[in-house]
């Protein structure tokens, strides 16, 4: 069978990777002997077990599931926080449902029909609880996606930076969910951009540019047309997110504080989750140099929101690989708030004999540690072209 995913803790199972063909009989006891009480499979990939005969008369009854009033619910906007570990499933359900809802209101505003903000209330809300709980976990999963979802999800995941972000600002909790809702629809004129121009796989002609240069000015048209009334700060991030604090963006040519904080913040949010995805024309960054690159762009983004962002997301964003003192690579999978240089990692292979070792997990942040990083690496350069699998 074809493993795709195992249930509970990511650092639970004894497999350097979670996504696997499962052929050797060795490699099935040592799953059926570890903490893994379930998993799922792929049946594209594998091979599908036959139907079962039925249950004989005398068998016993199959233990009943509680009844739904008893199941715990996703929609729960408690912020009391957790583990990664405990965050993850509901992060995890929460994306797949926020990527359904974008994806009609999206597919609806491409269709001409008026756009509804009122219904993006709960996710925010829900988006926010989720990053209040543990940031880390619905950080890590947002960058997940693959180029044909990029124009949904990456709105999603800007909602979710942006309310990062705006928390560690210290910015009102009224102006916070301002800015998860500001995120979540900067780049809903991108609907309103011809699908051969914006999925297009190569480089964009001179004209195919400057029609996607017109999707904020398209944003706020939708949004001023919109069936329940937006606020003028959500208006301004969709207008103005391409803005650059030197005066060379666009629509408006701005520069400082011509242009909003929230709209300042927009920028970095948009353009950190648009290097490290990937996209129909381009392949990701890897997220830990992406800060590294922006940081050299004289004139793009606001130097002191920047420093704040990286505090945000972590001097080794989510998803880094690095290399130890010791001589082992390691995925960052969880920061810790107090100390940017002493992430949570999953330890997956050793320098010294250039071979995978048994998944691990290490907290930087232990004084027993006795380990610490000394710089980070790039996955192509080792040929972890897949780096993502490794650790999810």
């Amino acid at each position: 069978m074809y493993v795709h995913a195992l249930e509970g803790s990511w650092f639970d199972h004894p497999f350097w990777r979670s996504k696997f063909l499962l052929t050797d009989s060795a490699d099935l006891q040592t799953l059926r002997g570890s903490g893994v009480k379930a998993l799922w499979i792929d049946v594209e990939k594998g091979v599908d077990v036959e139907t079962a005969t039925p249950a004989a008369a005398d068998a016993p009854p199959l233990v009943q599931p509680p009844e739904p009033s008893s199941l715990p619910s996703d929609a729960t906007t408690s912020t009391q926080q957790c583990s990664v570990d405990d965050e993850v499933q509901r992060a995890s359900r929460l994306l797949k449902r926020s990527k359904e809802q974008v994806t009609s209101m999206f597919n609806e505003a491409r269709l001409g029909k008026a756009v509804d903000p009122q219904q993006c209330q709960p996710l925010v809300e829900q988006i926010s609880a989720s990053l209040a709980r543990n940031g880390s976990a619905l950080l890590s999963l947002a960058r997940l996606k693959t180029k044909d979802e990029y124009t949904y999800m990456h709105s999603v995941a800007v909602c979710a930076l942006m309310v990062a972000l705006a928390r560690q600002l210290d910015l009102p909790e009224d102006q916070v969910h301002e800015a998860g809702m500001a995120g979540l629809l900067h780049d809903i004129g991108k609907m309103a951009m011809p699908l051969d121009v914006l999925n297009k796989p190569g480089k964009l002609s001179d004209d195919e540019y400057a029609i996607m240069r017109s999707h904020p000015e398209r944003g706020h048209a939708m949004l001023l047309a919109a069936q329940t009334a937006v606020s003028d700060a959500v208006l301004d991030v969709c207008l103005h997110h391409h803005e650059k604090v030197d005066g060379t963006g666009y629509p408006h040519r701005l520069a400082g504080e011509e242009i909003s904080l929230l709209a300042r913040m927009g920028a970095i949010c948009d353009v950190y989750d648009a290097i490290t995805s990937n996209r129909p024309y381009k392949t990701a960054w890897d997220a830990s140099g992406s800060l590294a690159r922006t940081a050299q762009w004289q004139g793009h983004f606001d130097t002191q929101l920047l420093h704040a962002f990286v505090r945000t997301v972590g001097i080794y964003p989510l998803g880094s690989l690095v290399r130890l003192q010791s001589g082992r690579l390691g995925v960052v999978i969880e920061h810790h708030p107090q100390q940017l240089t002493a992430p949570r990692l999953k330890l997956f292979y050793s320098v010294r004999t250039r071979a995978a070792i048994p998944a691990q997990e290490l907290d930087l942040s232990n004084p027993q540690c006795g380990d610490r990083i000394v710089g980070r690496e790039d996955p192509a350069a080792w040929g972890f072209n897949n780096l993502d699998e490794l650790w999810t």
